[in-house]
């Protein structure tokens, strides 16, 4: 009986909780009988059972985005909380675009150095699938950053499964990326201080745009006719 209460309570908006309150003293009535009676009202042709349902679906789907919104913020938090980045370190950005996915593949990536030094790269990058392009992306700010030789370098990207997969924090490999993965790992071990780190979407932009403009770079160039003979 408790249970079918509680179920009945958190199915309920504040106002038929109210009014069930007020039923049950002007009836002397129980409170789970007054709130199944003012829900019961409120479902019409549709049912009780249809209704919770209905209210619970809504209430799980509701106290998830909540859980998210929760764990977005203690993200963004630690992330705000990392080590101050060292004087002579380079820093570097990278993403991968499919368009559509799996389509035609767009790679950016941006590395800064700490005398305001900026290489950017923005190309085609062949057709695969989403995972694909962020490897590529990967690979290309290694191979750009092997050229100037940083005592230290961190990376960022927003592809959870690439990072995961280069770390080795999972206990499978994702299928399919063996060979990117190996060559990735073959790069970060020609330097002496390498970090791969995780960051939201949102926090990277510059990246972003750079595989964005080369997906539309790579549109407009296939959209221009061929010369006549």
């Amino acid at each position: 009986m408790q249970q079918e209460l509680e179920t009945l309570l958190t199915a309920a908006f504040k106002s038929e909780r109210a009014q069930a309150r007020r039923l049950a003293a002007r009836e002397g009535i129980a409170d789970d009988t007054a709130l199944q009676r003012i829900l019961e009202q409120a479902a019409g042709t549709l049912g009780l059972a249809a209704l919770l349902a209905t209210r619970l679906q809504a209430h799980a789907a509701e106290a998830q985005r909540k859980a998210q919104k929760i764990s977005d913020r203690q993200q963004a938090q630690a992330a705000r909380r990392v080590q101050a980045v060292p004087a002579s370190a380079w820093r570097g950005w990278f993403d991968g675009s499919a368009h559509p996915n799996p389509g035609k593949l767009g790679i950016g990536a941006l590395l800064l150095g700490p005398h305001g030094e900026r290489i950017e790269v923005s190309q085609a990058a062949g057709h695969g699938n989403s995972s694909e392009a962020e490897y590529a992306a990967l690979t290309a700010v290694l191979q750009a950053a092997l050229g100037v030789r940083p005592p230290q370098l961190l990376l960022y990207g927003d592809s959870q499964v690439v990072i995961n997969d280069v770390l080795g924090t999972t206990p499978v490999g994702a299928r399919g990326l063996e060979t990117q993965r190996a060559t990735v790992v073959a790069l970060l071990e020609q330097f002496n201080d390498v970090t791969l780190r995780w960051i939201p979407r949102h926090r990277n932009g510059e990246a972003d745009r750079l595989s964005q403009l080369a997906i539309a770079g790579w549109v407009e160039e296939e959209a221009i006719p061929p010369l006549a003979d």
